[in-house]
C-alpha cells in the first residue's frame, strides 16, 4: 500500500488515514506532496481525479478522500478492528465521523491545524464557539455511554479517534478551554489521551523534521 499525503503540519485530512494505517501495524509506503504551492494540484493530479491529498493506492485500487480510505481499510482488513463489532456502537461512531467530515466549518476555518504554530489563546467567534459546544456535546455523549468499555470515544480505539485527533491539536494550539463550553473534564481528558498516542507523537515528530 502507498499513502499519498500532504504537508504534515497542515494536512489534518492526511493525518487521519495515516494514523489508522500506523495503528494497524501494516507496512505501507508514503509519498509526500507539499501543500500551498502553485504546483500542488498539478503534482497531485497523477494520483487522483480530485487532485487532493490523501490518496491510498493498493494494487490496482486507488481511493481518495480520508473517510473513504478509512472505510476501505476497514473493509479490506476487518480483523484489524478499526470499527467495533457491535452494530449500534459502530453506527454511532460512523455518525460522529460523518459529522466531523462534513461539519464544524467555523472551527475548521478559524482554527486550522498548524502543528508548527506557537500556542496562542484565540478569542473565538460565536460561530466557532457554537462548534466547540457541539464537539463537547458529541464527545461527552459518547464517552458517557462507552466509558466502561475503555478510554477512547467508543471504548476501544477506532477510526473515530483518528478522526478527532487533529481536533485535539487545534484545541491545544489555540488554547480552547473546553470547560468553558460545557465540558465536565471528560472531553479534555479524551483530547489529552489522543495527543499522547504513539502514532500521533510520531506524526508530530515527522512534521517537525519536515520543517
Amino acid at each position: 500500500m502507498e499513502l499519498v499525503i500532504g504537508t504534515r503540519n497542515w494536512s489534518s485530512w492526511s493525518m487521519r488515514p495515516w494514523l489508522v494505517l500506523r495503528r494497524m501495524g501494516r507496512p505501507f509506503s508514503e509519498t509526500l506532496v507539499t501543500l500551498r504551492r502553485t504546483d500542488t494540484s498539478a503534482r497531485l493530479e497523477p494520483y487522483s481525479p480530485a487532485a487532493q491529498a490523501p490518496v491510498l493506492k493498493d494494487g490496482d485500487v486507488t481511493v481518495w478522500d480520508s473517510l473513504a480510505i478509512c472505510e476501505y481499510l476497514h473493509d479490506r482488513i476487518p480483523e484489524a478492528g478499526l470499527w467495533p463489532g457491535d452494530l449500534a456502537k459502530r453506527a454511532l461512531g460512523r455518525a460522529a465521523v460523518a459529522q466531523m467530515h462534513a461539519g464544524f466549518q467555523s472551527l475548521r476555518g478559524e482554527c486550522p491545524m498548524d502543528l508548527a504554530a506557537e500556542p496562542v489563546v484565540l478569542e473565538l467567534t460565536e460561530a466557532t464557539q457554537n462548534d466547540v459546544r457541539k464537539m463537547v456535546r458529541l464527545w461527552s455523549m459518547l464517552r458517557a455511554r462507552f466509558a466502561a468499555d475503555g478510554p477512547f470515544l467508543l471504548g476501544a480505539w477506532s477510526i473515530a479517534d483518528a478522526y478527532f485527533t487533529p481536533v485535539a491539536t487545534r484545541f491545544r494550539t489555540y488554547g480552547v478551554p473546553l470547560t468553558d463550553h460545557g465540558d465536565d473534564g471528560s472531553c479534555g481528558a479524551y483530547a489529552a489521551l489522543l495527543l499522547e498516542q504513539p502514532e500521533c507523537l510520531e506524526w508530530e515528530r515527522l512534521a517537525k523534521a519536515e520543517g
